[in-house]
């Protein structure tokens, strides 16, 4: 059995977490049959992932947010930035939501403009389609 050594603050381990949801939407992308690129570095420019089919590519922010309840307001952290896709991943529940950027400063994460998945890869990849 491995054992894992390394020691992580607290800081690297959300980090990790995070990164972990940008990989997920990335192998379900990728078996959906989209062509999945990460940026080396994604300093100020809000893309976390890449997709692309054989004539388009889209910019996806990819957030977590640590709630248990869809009910709440989420803040658009991608203003002025050229994104077409916000991937929302609940750490506390197991759905998440699929939106188009939004021009407000917050807007209500269980909009009917959002679509809603459960956090499995053929749930997210029917949810990618219908946005």
């Amino acid at each position: 059995m491995p054992v894992q050594n390394a020691i992580r603050t607290e800081l690297a381990l959300k980090h990790f977490k995070y990164i972990s949801y940008e990989t997920l939407a990335a192998s379900w992308l990728t078996e959906d049959g989209w062509e999945v690129f990460m940026p080396m570095v994604d300093h100020d420019k809000k893309t976390d992932i890449l997709v692309a089919d054989d004539t388009n590519f889209y910019r996806v922010q990819v957030k977590a947010i640590n709630s248990h309840d869809e009910d709440i307001y989420v803040e658009n952290k991608c203003e002025g930035k050229e994104i077409d896709f916000v991937i929302f991943f609940s750490m506390q529940g197991n759905w998440g939501y699929v939106a188009k950027p939004f021009t407000s400063n917050r807007a209500k994460l269980n909009t009917k403009e959002h679509i809603r998945f459960h956090q499995h890869s053929v749930n997210f990849n029917r949810a990618f389609k219908k946005i």
